[in-house]
């Protein structure tokens, strides 16, 4: 099995994932496993705004994929007792789009926007008034019986999730009053997630089983929910069992191609090919994606992030070299510069 299971070609999430994250999505703070700091300061922006009896001040969440930050705006909207619209970035093509959204919302609700960083301009534009005024401003009619309208809005807060922060316009990032940076887990965290996926599904997985899987998420409950998923299966199929125990997982992890440090096989080709062919670098991101056939923000957003975290990566002003955990990791030696 060659294909990575972490990685698809668009970090856009397939309805099938959808459906699971729904069905396992924790409402409150005291069913949201990690994040503890993060989740202590929101509690506190909470408390205060409830006492106040007004809305939560605008969020910017930032981090890697699969964290949870959808599931994290959505335990937002139910500590504050309000419902929420959710959309995506990419989703609202035009000013009209978004009007409609805001004109969805009652007092207190909550716009949650994911990859807010890929909004047009012109919408985000749009946005500026709506989160500093509440109000928004429409050109009604064409050519000479064109007038603007005032199109007041409720106070409402909006949710911004990002994977890329740094790709926010300088106006939109400082118009959110709270600015939260998710994490990854450690396997202690994820090891915990998985014992609450199994328990959801009704599977029953031992101690040491679900550590392993913690062990080889890349610190994200995304991927440590999929793993699960693919040794519960290995384990009704080949031990026609519920419980799943060490060895099945080891099977199972080992045939998807997951090693004993969370990298799969697009992980180990981008350091091998550093290695076969560069000697372990320094290489420019470009070259690398068009050895791989990928293009330079999938390697810079979904794969880097964790190889860089681990230590097995490390990003130069002349490009990325991989580090001597790299090759070490891999089973190889550098050669010496002649």
């Amino acid at each position: 099995m060659d294909d990575s299971i972490f990685h698809e070609n668009s970090p856009e999430k397939q309805p099938e994932e959808i459906a699971m994250e729904a069905s396992i999505r924790p409402q409150t703070f005291a069913d949201y496993i990690g994040q503890a700091e993060l989740k202590t300061e929101l509690q506190v922006y909470i408390s205060a705004a409830l006492a106040r009896d007004e809305s939560l001040d605008h969020v910017l969440i930032y981090g890697p994929p699969g964290l949870g930050k959808t599931t994290l705006s959505t335990v937002i909207a139910n500590e504050m007792h309000v419902n929420i619209q959710t959309t995506s970035g990419p989703a609202i093509e035009k000013t009209g789009d978004l009007l409609v959204l805001l004109n969805e919302l009652e007092p207190g609700d909550i716009l949650f926007i994911d990859e807010i960083h890929r909004l047009p301009r012109q919408v985000e534009e749009m946005l500026y008034s709506a989160m500093e005024d509440f109000q928004v401003d429409i050109i009604i009619g064409q050519d000479e019986g064109a007038h603007p309208v005032h199109f007041p809005l409720p106070p409402f807060t909006l949710i911004g999730a990002t994977t890329r922060p740094g790709a926010l316009s300088a106006p939109l990032r400082h118009r959110f009053g709270i600015v939260s940076h998710m994490r990854y887990y450690n396997q202690e965290e994820l090891q915990q997630v998985v014992q609450r996926t199994s328990h959801v599904f009704h599977s029953q997985i031992l101690d040491d089983a679900s550590l392993e899987i913690g062990r080889r998420s890349r610190g994200t409950p995304r991927i440590a929910n999929r793993l699960f998923r693919r040794v519960r299966d290995f384990a009704q199929v080949y031990r026609q069992d519920d419980c799943i125990d060490l060895s099945i997982t080891q099977e199972a992890l080992n045939v998807l191609n997951v090693d004993e440090c969370g990298l799969d096989s697009i992980d180990r080709k981008i350091l091998q090919l550093m290695i076969q062919f560069y000697n372990g670098g320094p290489v420019g991101l470009s070259t690398i994606a068009a050895n791989l056939s990928e293009d330079t923000t999938t390697i810079e957003d979904m794969y880097e992030p964790y190889l860089i975290q681990q230590g097995f990566l490390q990003r130069t002003p002349r490009g990325r070299i991989v580090t001597d955990k790299g090759f070490k990791h891999l089973g190889l030696t550098k050669q010496e510069d002649r």
